[in-house]
C-alpha cells in the first residue's frame, strides 16, 4: 500500500493502483486517477462513474458489465469507448471503488 497526493487530495492506494479508503475519494481525485489512466473525464464518464457509485452503495460490490447494460442503460461498445482495455476495470478504479472480483 503507498500514500500518495491526487490533486492536492492525500490517498491510500494498494500495489494495482486501486483505492483502499473510498471515504479519501472525491471528484477532484477521479480526475486525477482518469489522468493517470490517459483518460479525461467527460459527462458522458461520470454517468458511469455516479452509476457504479450508486449500485456499490445498493449492492456492495462494483457492478460487471451485465448489470451496466441492463441497469446501468451502458451498452458495452460505449463502457470500452470511454474506458478502453479493461473498462469496468478502469471505471471501478477512477470511481475509488476496488478492482472487481469477476475482472483478473
Amino acid at each position: 500500500m503507498s500514500i500518495t497526493s491526487i490533486n492536492g487530495d492525500v490517498v491510500s492506494l494498494n500495489e494495482e493502483g486501486y483505492m483502499t479508503n473510498h471515504s479519501q475519494w472525491s471528484r477532484e481525485v477521479a480526475v486525477g486517477l482518469a489522468e493517470k489512466e490517459g483518460i479525461t473525464l467527460t459527462e458522458a464518464h461520470w454517468k458511469v462513474l455516479d452509476f457504479i457509485d450508486k449500485d456499490f452503495g445498493e449492492k456492495g460490490v462494483v457492478p460487471g458489465m451485465r448489470r451496466m447494460n441492463k441497469v446501468g442503460g451502458i451498452p458495452t461498445k460505449e463502457l470500452y469507448a470511454l474506458f478502453p482495455n479493461g473498462p469496468i476495470k478502469k471505471a471501478a478504479k477512477i470511481a475509488g471503488y476496488p478492482k472487481p472480483a469477476s475482472c483478473v
